[in-house]
């Protein structure tokens, strides 16, 4: 029974009952504010969490010092400032000081050179074969031997081929030695000197104006409309090994994929516009040699990835982009990136040092070790050790994310990487169940990685036909560099063969290290 009955029941005075109704709305009002209040505020609080979170994690990448925060290539540019800068105080203080002391840096020592590098032999005698002391004949005792490394960078020359004419008198027949098949008939420029355009604009990722600047330095004329015409014409020449890269690839039964932007000029508009290079890889664990290829297209419509795997059926590592859902409705198996969902709590940790983080971590971080037991491992030992160790890791994991998404606020990063990592579980949890597939998409990450520095020097593609020309070339070059072969030899040596080479015998020009073993 409230307060009001109980005063009209009394009888009270109406006009104290109207001021007690009053105070009574007047508190019910209050109240209704303060639980706006409260609600605003606790919406406030997870907005500055987030925004808090998000501000850590770019102040990380700009100014921090972990293993995730910059490139390798970051990192090594500081290193080598300071070793530059050390050395020229060293040599400063050389006229001085010839026992200046020199930076004590860990693993140092001089490195034995390779041994398959040719060597210059330079053999220094002493000036007399007498002693400088005695007068008397000095005998041979040893030798002391040391080695410099030298380069001849860029050493242009000519190939002169001379064919002698031969003509029979008594018929007037004219004979000489028939002119080979090269891969521009009649072109100045011998294999070795495309592949080396090539090879620098794909792989070292020079812009065709930086390779002209090369050869003018030296007094070679290499025009820059030279210079595209012979890699348009490489290009084509190529297109059939990258198609039956691809070919080969579609062959394996698990696969990763991942994509990265790059801009393609768009003339009618006068500006650029984002256009895509798709990457597939093989899976390191499966057995023959492992081949990437990238598919370059204009967008990045679920689409382009169904086309190039049209009719295939396998695993297929990917992140969360939603563009592959489609394949998985049509009977390909999805993978989940375990360092995905690593990034997401390393992020977490790095900005807040949240526990919860911090213990994720430390579970994911058993499950590489496991990987890292196994790397040497044969399929059917690594599918034992990975069901005694990480199934029963992955099922303890699980149990804690679910009782620790109950008690984080919903909405907070600490909710969102937990959800992530749960709404993934079936994917994530494949790898542990085969010997042979892959725990994340770090293999094909890693050889997008050179391409997405490269494009920071090539800005953008001129057009779509070169965007796919760049495609092929990059495909072949990468997949020597997977399989331990110099990208320059190889592509050297395949554009020597590719003309007399018939279509029966296209594997043997693969970049493999056994090329006939595809």
């Amino acid at each position: 029974m409230d307060l009001l009955t109980e005063l009209t029941r009394a009888q009270h005075d109406p006009a104290v009952i109207e001021q007690v109704r009053a105070l009574l709305a007047q508190a019910e009002q209050a109240k209704q504010w303060q639980a706006k209040q409260d609600a605003r505020l606790a919406e406030k609080d997870m907005k500055i969490t987030a925004l808090t979170l998000e501000l850590a994690y770019y102040r990380r990448l700009r100014f921090g010092q972990k293993s995730e925060a910059f490139s390798g290539e970051q990192r090594e540019l500081f290193e080598e400032t300071i070793d530059a800068d050390l050395a020229a105080i060293v040599a400063e203080l050389a006229p001085q000081d010839r026992e200046a002391p020199k930076r004590q840096r860990s693993g140092a020592g001089r490195q034995p050179l390779p041994p398959e590098l040719p060597r210059v032999e330079h053999r220094h005698e002493p000036a007399s074969c007498a002693c400088d002391a005695c007068g008397k004949a000095l005998t041979r005792i040893g030798e002391d031997v040391s080695e410099q490394l030298d380069v001849e960078p860029a050493r242009f020359f000519v190939h002169r081929h001379i064919r002698p004419q031969y003509a029979c008198r008594a018929c007037g027949t004219v004979t000489a030695a028939p002119v080979p098949p090269a891969i521009i008939d009649g072109g100045m420029a011998a294999p070795g000197l495309l592949a080396w355009v090539a090879v620098s604009k794909y792989t070292d990722h020079l812009p065709l104006y930086r390779i002209e600047q090369i050869g003018a330095r030296q007094g070679v004329p290499l025009a820059r409309s030279t210079l595209a015409e012979w890699i348009g014409k490489v290009g084509v020449a190529l297109q059939p090994l990258s198609e039956r890269l691809a070919e080969l690839l579609r062959t394996r039964a698990c696969l990763h994929a991942d994509e990265t932007p790059v801009r393609q000029l768009d003339p009618g508009q006068g500006k650029t516009r984002h256009a895509y290079l798709w990457a597939y890889r093989s899976n390191s664990l499966d057995e023959g040699p492992p081949i990437v290829v990238f598919d370059y297209q204009t967008g990045r419509a679920g689409a382009h990835a169904r086309a190039f795997l049209h009719g295939w059926q396998g695993q297929l590592m990917v992140d969360d982009y939603s563009g592959y859902k489609a394949m998985f409705a049509a009977g390909v198996t999805e993978l989940a990136c375990l360092a995905h969902v690593r990034r997401k709590f390393f992020d977490l940790h790095a900005a807040n040092g949240s526990p919860v983080a911090a213990e994720a971590l430390r579970r994911i971080g058993l499950l590489y070790a496991v990987e890292q037991q196994g790397a040497g491992l044969a399929a059917s030992a690594r599918l034992r050790l990975r069901q005694e160790q990480a199934k029963p890791t992955l099922d303890a994991l699980h149990g804690w994310l679910l009782g620790a998404a109950k008690t984080v606020a919903t909405g907070s990063g600490t909710a969102k990487a937990i959800d992530y990592t749960l709404k993934r579980w079936p994917a994530l949890l494949r790898y542990a169940d085969s010997g042979t597939l892959p725990i994340d998409n770090n293999p094909v990450e890693n050889t997008i990685r050179p391409i997405a520095v490269g494009k920071k020097n090539w800005l953008f593609a001129g057009s779509e036909r070169a965007g796919r020309r760049a495609a092929a070339i990059q495909t072949l070059l990468a997949t020597a560099k997977l399989n331990g072969l110099e990208p320059l030899r190889w592509l050297t040596e395949t554009l020597e063969k590719l003309p007399t080479c018939p279509n029966s015998q296209i594997d043997t020009l693969l970049p493999f290290t056994n090329s006939t073993q595809p």
